[in-house]
């Protein structure tokens, strides 16, 4: 896919349009720091661009009144930062839309559909797309039965979290059973996948269309929270090493599992390849994140488009009560 200067996607976008725009980040999820980390750098880039910004930070306390803080000053706008939990289970689209608010990212339907990523797989099965073998497990799931199914080695997850939290890879029987403990302490909902061994690619997508493929190379077992947030020596390879022809192939894919859920505006599409090559799909992330160490500012990067020009197209996107702005 082509991004030069006449594509729409760069369309000029006026920073007054938005009015007082607050940065929402912190909240009372596993993935608070990652979200105030992100909120704070996507705020400098609103500032830079111009653009009337405020930090608007969740507290972690579970007895704070959401609808009491978003009403406490004037919000013409909300740049969700917020990751994980109420962030991307759809409640804080929901509430937005309910107040008149106009707010980045995914409707309440779309949000809290891509971070299950059971009902995705089951929706991608459905369409013919490409998505590894999966296994709901349980407190009493027969283990052998699992592994018999899916293989090993297999990685556990849970089923509703970000960041690679609770994320185990298993290679023998007897360690499922500590993987699922693992796992469920962040969501009741646990799955095992079926080990993918080739390359981790991520996509990132912007007013309907594909970024550059991104290509994530860790010396860990795979790209998990210390890949993505702390170690320095994680490598994101843009070019990501496929030709023109299978990086638009991923490209489709992607797009086709981000519309598949009602997604818009922008997310990232994660994917990884397996011995042969052919790619699967992993998640939708309807709320990337943002920190130096990121994948949709690399990618925006590779097509000209620096940070705060980026936060600026993602803020024209902002969307409440059944209408969108400047959303391709």
């Amino acid at each position: 896919m082509s991004l030069n200067e006449n594509n729409p996607i760069f369309a000029p976008v006026n920073p007054k349009d938005y009015g007082r725009v607050a940065v929402l980040m912190g909240g009372r999820s596993s993935e608070r720091e990652v979200s105030l980390n992100g909120g704070q750098a996507v705020l400098e880039g609103l500032l830079k661009a111009s653009v009337d910004a405020f930090a608007l930070e969740l507290g972690a306390n579970s007895d704070e009144n959401i609808i009491e803080l978003v009403q406490r000053q004037p919000i013409d706008t909300v740049f969700n930062m917020l990751h994980g939990g109420e962030g991307e289970n759809g409640s804080i689209p929901c509430l937005l839309e309910f107040l008149g608010i106009p707010y980045t990212g995914c409707r309440m339907a779309s949000s809290a559909l891509a971070m299950d990523k059971m009902r995705c797989k089951f929706i991608w099965k459905g369409m013919g797309l490409p998505t590894a073998d999966f296994a709901m497990l349980q407190e009493d799931s027969d283990w052998g039965q699992i592994v018999q199914q899916l293989g090993l080695p297999l990685v556990v997850k849970p089923a509703s979290e970000g960041s690679s939290m609770g994320v185990t890879k298993v290679e023998t029987l007897a360690k499922l059973p500590a993987a699922y403990q693992q796992a469920v302490k962040f969501d009741s909902q646990v799955m095992a996948e079926k080990w993918l061994c080739g390359g981790e690619y991520t996509v990132a997508i912007l007013k309907g269309q594909a970024l550059p493929v991104i290509r994530l190379v860790t010396q860990r077992e795979f790209y998990d929270y210390q890949a993505k947030y702390v170690d320095d020596d994680t490598q994101y390879l843009i070019p990501c090493g496929l030709s023109a022809e299978r990086e638009q192939e991923m490209q489709t894919i992607a797009l086709e599992a981000f519309n598949s859920l009602g997604c818009s505006g922008w997310g990232r599409v994660d994917l990884m390849a397996d011995e042969k090559e052919s790619f699967h799909l992993l998640e939708v992330n309807t709320v990337p994140g943002m920190t130096s160490h990121s994948l949709v500012p690399m990618s925006a990067r590779a097509v000209g488009m620096d940070f705060s020009q980026l936060v600026l197209h993602i803020l024209s996107t902002a969307k409440a009560a059944g209408k969108t702005t400047n959303e391709a």
